[in-house]
């Protein structure tokens, strides 16, 4: 996961160290350019994956904890980064309380935006989902607008626009339409938003507590990840998802906990390849693979879960993706521009 020197390759710009023999340069751009198509590749089938597996414990074994499902694969997340850690593999900030005390309303976000995430996915089909999380970006922008007063494009704005007529568009013509699950995945936009929002202010504020002055991405996860589990068992209790677990005969099976344990293992690995992903290449052009990957997740999800649809659905899913590209693309205008 290392960062690209100066006297390599700039993969956003192609810009190339011209005092650097002809043979060592070939040979450079090949390298890199293989890093920044594994690590992309990588990314790419792990975040679909992830959909995919808990979309599969959700609705194809009726797995009705949401939550112990978010709190497992949390768990996970703990033990493998604790161990990674102890080996010295990766360097993590001690948590201390000053830290804990800032990070906890983010904390607290967050793991409100992984519920809803898995409440949603219980009741809506995944390509419906990742149209709906368009939503976010029109959110986010209003809120970066107001919280940071700053100004979006013109393109940006199209794009929003064609997000919000696709979401529309999209919960009419959708043929397996859940109201409550729609409900979830409107909530879990405003959280999602909300996270993005509010990690930008208390970064800083969590950095001035850290011991070493800064927060590396290994840092957060861990930390997201372990301050979820005591909320996590409370709200297990809250919803009375032990009633199920104790009832249920799925936790007796295991390849049932083999699914589980695959879907925690596919969530550290999105943390682990967006992060050398966003290393090899740059912030555009993960945004825009980002939004790509949602074409291939859209059908996959149609095709594996056999999800009843028509040419209007159709149309309005694929117009939404293609407004999430746009939107993608706008960014990356505006910020070149900026």
């Amino acid at each position: 996961m290392k960062t690209l020197i100066k006297d390599e390759i700039d993969l956003e710009d192609g810009k190339v160290d011209k005092d650097r023999e002809k043979t060592i340069h070939n040979n450079r751009v090949v390298k890199i350019h293989n890093q920044a198509l594994l690590s992309g590749l990588a990314y790419c089938i792990s975040s679909c994956s992830m959909i995919l597996v808990n979309k599969f414990v959700l609705s194809s074994y009726d797995f009705r904890a949401g939550i112990s499902l978010m709190l497992y694969q949390n768990l996970i997340s703990v033990v493998i980064i604790s161990i990674l850690s102890f080996l010295g593999i990766i360097s993590t900030e001690p948590l201390t309380w000053k830290l804990i005390r800032v990070w906890l309303p983010v904390n607290v976000i967050f793991v409100g935006m992984l519920i809803t995430s898995m409440f949603s996915l219980t009741y809506i089909n995944v390509a419906m989902v990742t149209v709906l999380k368009n939503v976010t970006n029109v959110i986010t922008a209003v809120g970066e607008m107001y919280l940071f007063k700053k100004h979006h494009d013109s393109r940006v704005w199209v794009a929003l626009f064609l997000m919000i007529i696709s979401a529309i568009s999209g919960g009419i013509t959708d043929l397996s339409f859940h109201a409550i699950g729609y409900m979830w995945q409107m909530i879990n936009c405003f959280l999602t938003a909300s996270y993005s929002l509010t990690l930008r202010r208390v970064m800083d504020t969590a950095k001035q507590v850290t011991r070493s002055g800064n927060l590396n991405e290994f840092s957060m996860v861990l930390l997201n990840n372990i301050l979820s589990l005591p909320l996590g068992i409370l709200l297990i209790f809250v919803f009375n998802e032990v009633d199920f677990l104790y009832n249920t005969p799925l936790l007796k099976m295991p390849m049932f906990w083999l699914v589980l344990t695959s879907s925690g293992l596919l969530g550290l690995a999105i943390s682990f390849t967006s992060m050398w992903f966003l290393h090899q290449t740059g912030a555009t052009t993960y945004s825009l693979v980002g939004s790509l990957n949602k074409i291939p997740l859209s059908i996959a999800g149609i095709l594996i879960f056999n999800v009843q649809t028509n040419l209007e659905n159709c149309a309005s899913i694929l117009f939404g993706l293609l407004a999430g590209v746009i939107f993608a693309r706008a960014k990356m205008y505006e910020k070149s521009n900026s």
